[in-house]
């Protein structure tokens, strides 16, 4: 993403008072800058036009990057941080997103109708192992034919970078950045069964960028 971009990003997250807080606005320009998540996905979805599902969408930076790179499919984001989607509702009315919304919802409890693409980045983790295998069961009965489900997760494969993953994201449930720990993360081979039995085409790409951590996109699709 380039420095134009990420400026253009960052700026819908000024606080509306020049004394208000400029925390989010920091960590998204840091985060854009340096975490290859957003260029990794938007390429994987860059050809499709059916309704995009982001469940656990955070503070919603996926579709500012999916705008910006002039992907127009309808965009619904999802997370159980109600914090984090009131700011991402400002920030997507500031920055003028087309076709984007977001509402609050528990994803161990709850999962919203839908029909299309569906991304869950950084999600699969935080999930007790019961909800992670519903919550995937469930994301595969959404895909269309030639839609995908986009994953972005640390995998188990006893990796110095499979720890530090781990290390950090108990940090980030003990400050409260994240309001939950991780429980499990999946191993690749188990995820690679689950999709070939859904007769999904499933392809593994690491998504390191200049960070430590062991973070791996995950593209499965529904043949047309």
């Amino acid at each position: 993403m380039s420095r134009h971009d990420i400026a253009a990003i960052a700026r819908a997250f000024l606080p509306v008072r020049w004394y208000g807080s400029r925390g989010t606005y920091y960590y998204v320009r840091s985060k854009l800058a340096s975490d290859p998540l957003y260029g990794g996905i938007v390429a994987a979805l860059r050809e499709s036009r059916a309704p995009l599902l982001d469940l656990g969408c955070g503070l919603g930076l996926l579709a500012h990057a999916l705008r910006r790179a002039g992907v127009g499919l309808p965009y619904r984001g999802v997370d159980n941080d109600a914090g984090k989607i009131a700011r991402a509702g400002v920030a997507a009315s500031a920055a003028r997103l087309a076709d984007t919304q977001f509402e609050t919802v528990d994803l161990a409890t709850t999962l919203p109708e839908h029909r299309g693409n569906v991304a869950l980045l950084d999600v699969l983790q935080f999930l007790p192992p019961a909800a992670q295998e519903r919550l995937l069961d469930a994301v595969v009965d959404m895909l269309t034919p030639g839609a995908c489900l986009v994953l972005r997760t640390g995998l188990d494969d006893g990796s110095w970078r499979a720890r530090v993953t781990r290390r950090v994201d108990e940090f980030s449930r003990w400050v409260r950045w994240m309001n939950a720990g991780p429980t499990r993360y999946p191993a690749r081979d188990a995820l690679q069964r689950r999709f070939d039995a859904a007769g999904l085409a499933v392809e593994f790409s690491p998504l390191f960028g200049r960070t430590p951590f062991n973070n791996w996109r995950v593209v499965a699709t529904r043949p047309i």
